[in-house]
């Protein structure tokens, strides 16, 4: 991030940056189907009882439709911080997965407060007398709960990218439908000006917004905005037959077609704090509209040069007003304020997605993201 700091510090911000948030990543014994991978902590969490949130239950019930994250802040003002206090029960053979029917319980242990997990229902380990005993349990593995639950906006996030525009000025392109048809969807075939290869599958995309920093004018990036998918199913010369597969909306000519992304987004993320310290501002929510709320996903203008990464935890700060100041007979801007949490969910070299997942006054495209 030296570059920004440069740029920044010749006078194109006069926003301070946060120092980074004491936090862990959300411990992966819970998430991963039993992976072995490792929360690592970015600096000792300290006194955690200052994070209980007020009025905070000793003891949780989980049931069908929580999620990692509603449950941590049940007992956290800072849910992201959940591996600090988490304590595994070593009589669970499986820790790794929580269930409906699991309950969750507050104690204390060398005065920091820990949570412990215990199997509920047909996996209660215990007996009426207090005492554990073994006993088997048999759940489908996807009925554990996500950390956080994106089924609303899964195959929304999934889809979209973010390219250079010379990519998208080089891709092939749709130069009409079977039967001189202009407009086309799925079970339609179409005709492409460019090589594919047979038998490989291929994304519609349309060319989208294109991303400028607000602060520097660095061009950032080009929404490539997903309609669909195609199969490619002969080559003459340069000209490829396509059969559409599935659109989210008309195939048109002129759209480009780039090489199909193999990815799925997994509903469960692990939450962590970013390795560098962060000072950016949401420039897009892809609402189509300036005002953000929960659930929204907005677009960043910073990405994996910063050093973020997928699962990074980001605090929202409402920009602060433009002000009279009616003594010095200027305009001055005040203070920016906390307002929400999002996390990210895609990172490009200069761009990031997020999700928001938690919001205290409405937000909007200009609001600033730093370091929780």
């Amino acid at each position: 991030m030296q570059w920004k700091r440069d740029v920044r510090r010749a006078g194109l911000s006069t926003v301070t940056r946060s120092g980074a948030c004491l936090m862990r990543g959300l411990i992966a014994a819970l998430l991963l189907l039993g992976s072995g991978v490792s929360a690592v902590a970015a600096e000792p969490a300290g006194d955690l009882a200052r994070y209980l949130k007020a009025g905070h239950p000793d003891t949780y019930t989980v049931v069908k439709g929580d999620t990692l994250w509603d449950i941590s802040g049940r007992f956290l003002d800072r849910p992201w911080l959940w591996p600090e206090i988490w304590q595994v029960n070593p009589q669970i053979e499986n820790p790794h997965l929580i269930y409906p029917g699991d309950s969750i319980h507050l104690v204390w242990v060398d005065g920091q407060p820990r949570l412990q997990l215990q199997r509920g229902g047909a996996g209660r380990l215990g007996s009426t007398d207090g005492s554990l005993a073994p006993s088997i349990r048999s759940t489908p593995l996807d009925s554990a709960i996500p950390t956080i639950r994106l089924d609303a906006v899964q195959s929304f996030l999934v889809e979209n990218r973010v390219v250079e525009d010379a990519v998208l000025e080089a891709a092939p392109y749709v130069l009409q439908g079977a039967s001189e048809r202009l407009v086309l969807g799925g079970g339609d075939r179409l005709y492409v000006r460019g090589v594919l290869t047979d038998s490989e599958s291929y994304n519609f995309v349309r060319k989208g917004q294109l991303y400028i920093d607000p602060e520097t004018r660095e061009v950032l990036g080009r929404e490539a905005t997903y309609i669909g998918v195609g199969q490619a199913q002969e080559q003459h010369k340069d000209i490829a037959t396509v059969l559409v597969t599935r659109s989210r909306v008309e195939v048109q000519i002129g759209d480009r077609v780039l090489p199909t992304e193999e990815r799925k987004l997994d509903s469960n993320f692990f939450p962590s704090a970013p390795r560098d310290d962060v000072d950016g501002q949401i420039i897009s929510v892809f609402s189509g509209v300036t005002q953000v709320g929960q659930y929204d996903v907005v677009v960043l203008n910073l990405g994996a040069r910063e050093s973020l990464e997928v699962g990074n935890v980001l605090a929202i700060y409402k920009r602060g007003a433009l002000a009279n100041d009616r003594v010095a007979r200027e305009t001055i801007r005040l203070p920016s304020e906390r307002a929400g949490i999002l996390m990210i969910y895609r990172v490009f070299e200069k761009l990031s997605y997020g999700v928001v997942l938690m919001t205290e006054r409405p937000l909007a495209v200009g609001d600033e993201v730093k370091n929780p």
